[in-house]
C-alpha cells in the first residue's frame, strides 16, 4: 500500500485537531466543574500548577502541530481537490484564529498575570476578587477556543469523508 504525504498530512491534521478539541472539551467537563468547588486559594494554586505543567512538548505537538498539519494538508489539496482545499483552509483559519489566537491573546496573558502573583501575600478579599476576574475571563476564552477547535476538527473530518466518497 502506497501511503502518500498527502494522505499522511490529512490523517495527521484530523488526529491532531481531534486531540486538541478533545483536550479542551475534557477540560470543560472535568477540570472546570471540579475547580468551581474548591476554595479561592486552592483554585489559584491549582491553576498556577496546571499552567506550568501544560507547557510541555506533548502539549505543544498537539496544539501547534494541528495548525502545521492543517496547513500542509491544505497545501497538498490546492491544485488537485478544490473542495478539500477549501474545507482544510476553513479548518486552518478556524483553528488559527479561534484556538491559537484566542489562547495567545486571552488565556496566556491571564495565566501570566496569575503566575506573577504571590498568592501568599494576598488577603482573602483580594484573592476572591482576582479569582472572580481570572476564572470568568479564562473560562470564557476557553469556551471560545474549545468551540473553534471542535469546529476545526469536524471540518477536517468532513474533508476525509469527501475524499472517501470521491
Amino acid at each position: 500500500m502506497d501511503v502518500s504525504i498527502k494522505t499522511i498530512s490529512l490523517f495527521a491534521s484530523v488526529v491532531l485537531t481531534g486531540l486538541s478539541a478533545g483536550l479542551f472539551y475534557a477540560w470543560s467537563v472535568s477540570v472546570i466543574p471540579g475547580t468551581q468547588k474548591v476554595s479561592d486559594l486552592s483554585y489559584l494554586e491549582t491553576m498556577q500548577s496546571i499552567n506550568r505543567a501544560i507547557l510541555n512538548p506533548l502539549f505543544f505537538i498537539v496544539f501547534f502541530g494541528s495548525i502545521v498539519a492543517l496547513g500542509v494538508a491544505a497545501s497538498y489539496q490546492f491544485q488537485t481537490d478544490e473542495l478539500a482545499f477549501g474545507l482544510l483552509l476553513a479548518s486552518s483559519l478556524l483553528y488559527l484564529l479561534g484556538t491559537i489566537a484566542v489562547t495567545g491573546m486571552g488565556n496566556v496573558p491571564l495565566n501570566n498575570e496569575l503566575e506573577a502573583m504571590d498568592l501568599s501575600a494576598l488577603d482573602l478579599e483580594r484573592m476572591k476578587s482576582f479569582r472572580d476576574y481570572y476564572e470568568t475571563k479564562w473560562n470564557r476564552f476557553h469556551t471560545i477556543r474549545t468551540l473553534f477547535a471542535l469546529a476545526s476538527f469536524l471540518i477536517s473530518l468532513i474533508t476525509v469523508f469527501t475524499k472517501i466518497k470521491s
